[in-house]
């Protein structure tokens, strides 16, 4: 007894706390509702989020629908939502397939219009380089450079000695030719500096203009490759804008030939399920239930017996054949009743003896029943008290919410 009550009490105990924790989660739902409504105010109401809400809601009826619904509950699943998903699926993939066919034409071009630009460009910086280069060795020499001089100083000094009447190259200190700081052919120098003077000053000139028609050819091979870029660009805008509507023509080719397909499928099913009901009635027709064949009653394993759900009633024959069997049966029965009736005499005599001794018997069992009902009633009438103090305090301290109807009408009232 005290472990039924410690069990009753856990139950108790485990009831209290759901309903606290259902009591608790209602709150908090009321909660997050008024909150909503509170930061909702004024707003006015997103027509995307109405409609995701409203197909939510509808998804949930019809979901329920089928799920509360007892016939199709029990008949399995619905094979009619089955087929509409693959064939939904064989049409996205069918889309996605023309969909990464147009894409992979497109990226086909783009790559060979990105190999040609970049070949262009790679032609361009060779021509550049090339003319640089060609630039640099007639035009930009060393012995053409202003500071030529300032590489070599000694130069002048060998190529005009200071002494013109000797023709040996070098003279030392010693010799008392030429002296430090002596020039002997300083106007020709000074001429000869002017002269590379104005020339460089040509050249620097020379390499002015030639840069400014570099600068115009470069910046008109800009403008043409610009040019090309933008013919290039709206000739993939128009490829592309092509392809788009070439894919939405085989889109709605796709949805007008499965629209077909499923009206010619329809048809079909229609038309067999039609031929199966002629078929179906011709069969009910001619066959031996409504024509009331007699052999269809017998049973092909046991030949005696017969089929009930194919039986139609008996022959005269068969009726006759019973009734002689049934009066031999009576007859058999009388004699063997006769015989009963013998036996069941002596079987009453003995029962007299018996019934004597069992009278006594039973005196001495009411003796013993009368005592063990006296010490009986005594311990339940104690049982009865300490269940009675148990139920008192179950019903009075344990059992103290009871839970009503509104409880049990929260649940099954969802799909999920």
């Amino acid at each position: 007894m005290q472990t039924a009550a410690t069990n009753d009490l856990v139950v108790e105990e485990s009831s209290e706390t759901a309903t606290i924790v259902l009591d608790l989660t209602w709150e908090l739902h009321n909660w997050d509702s008024l909150m909503r409504k509170m930061f909702t105010v004024g707003l006015p109401p997103d027509p995307k989020e109405v409609a995701a809400i409203e197909a939510r809601r509808n998804r949930e009826k019809e979901r329920q629908n089928r799920f509360f619904n007892v016939r199709t509950r029990v008949m399995g699943v619905d094979v009619e939502a089955l087929n509409n998903q693959v064939e939904e699926r064989k049409l996205q993939e069918a889309t996605e397939r023309s969909k990464e066919a147009a894409h992979g034409t497109n990226q086909v071009q783009y790559d060979l219009v990105v190999q040609m630009l970049e070949k262009e460009q790679a032609e361009r910086t060779r021509r550049l380089a090339k003319k640089l280069q060609n630039f640099r060795e007639q035009r930009q020499q060393l012995r053409n450079r202003s500071e030529f001089d300032f590489w070599d100083s000694d130069q002048l000094w060998r190529e005009f000695p200071a002494y013109p009447g000797d023709r040996a190259p070098y003279y030392g200190p010693a010799s008392l030719q030429y002296f430090s700081g002596e020039d002997l052919q300083r106007a020709a120098c000074l001429r000869m500096q002017q002269e590379q003077f104005q020339y460089s000053l040509e050249r620097q000139l020379q390499e002015q203009q030639q840069a400014r028609v570099d600068e115009n050819c470069a910046d008109m091979l800009d403008d043409q490759l610009r040019l090309a870029m933008d013919t290039r660009a709206a000739q993939l805008a128009k490829l592309e804008e092509s392809c788009r509507i070439a894919i939405m023509v085989a889109t709605a080719n796709a949805n007008k030939a499965q629209a077909a397909k499923l009206a010619e499928q329809q048809r079909r099913e229609q038309q067999r399920q039609q031929e199966a009901n002629l078929v179906e009635v011709q069969n009910q027709i001619t066959s031996d239930l409504l024509t009331e064949n007699p052999q269809v009653a017998q049973n092909p394993v046991a030949p005696h017996r017969v089929l009930p759900y194919c039986w139609k009633g008996m022959t005269p024959e068969q009726r006759a054949t019973i009734r002689k069997v049934q009066e031999t049966q009576r007859h058999e029965k009388e004699a063997q009743r006769q015989a009963e009736q013998a036996l069941d005499a002596k079987w009453e005599s003995q029962t007299v003896n018996l019934a004597q001794a069992a009278m006594e018997l039973e005196e001495q069992e009411r003796e013993l029943c009368a005592e063990f009902r006296r010490g009986l009633g005594s311990f339940n009438q104690q049982l009865a008290k300490e269940q009675n103090a148990q139920q008192n305090y179950l019903n009075s301290i344990i059992y103290t919410n009871q839970p009503t109807a509104q409880y049990h009408l929260q649940f099954n009232t969802n799909s999920r």
